[in-house]
């Protein structure tokens, strides 16, 4: 469909909790996924909140095989997540690197939960549940924080964890 302009870091938008889905199968929701697509494809993303292109829906998109922004990630499966539910498994944190679309050039070292169940539905309202780990549960709890108007800078312990990538990682 269309490559649409990502809302940086400082929008008003990003900060506001997104509304849920209440229709499934629609030509609409059909459109603004295609959406998401298009513009995680265009930019090298690995997901995509709703809230990220003006849309305030709770509606995340995400996947990956091989990606340059992330060259040693495992692969995630291509996923449409609508009114998600996260659930820990255990409280094992894991530290990361994260980016954003909406925060581009910048990374940050980011504690999440290891393990992650989490529950919704696809574009046409059938049921997701499933078990996570490693970086498949941390792009999920990444891309549903957008949901809540959290960005991953506000997740940091330390702001000295948040730095340009050329500065960060010279060597890639």
């Amino acid at each position: 469909m269309a490559v649409r302009r990502v809302l940086k870091m400082g929008d008003p938008m990003l900060y506001q909790p997104a509304a849920p889905v209440e229709k499934f199968d629609t030509g609409e929701l059909d459109g603004l996924i295609a959406d998401l697509f298009d513009t995680m494809a265009a930019l090298n993303g690995v997901g995509l909140a709703a809230p990220q292109i003006g849309v305030s829906r709770r509606v995340v998109i995400f996947g990956v095989e091989a990606n340059p922004r992330y060259p040693h990630a495992e692969p995630v499966p291509t996923t449409v997540l609508i009114n998600p539910v996260l659930e820990q498994i255990g409280g094992e944190m894991e530290e990361g690197w994260e980016g954003c679309l909406s925060v581009p050039g910048l990374r940050g070292l980011v504690s999440r939960y290891k393990n992650l169940r989490y529950t919704g539905f696809d574009q046409r309202g059938r049921p997701i549940d499933r078990t996570v780990s490693g970086f498949h549960a941390r792009v999920v709890q990444h891309e549903c924080d957008h949901l809540d108007g959290i960005l991953y800078p506000m997740r940091l312990k330390d702001i000295r964890l948040l730095g340009f990538e050329e500065a960060l990682f010279r060597e890639l």
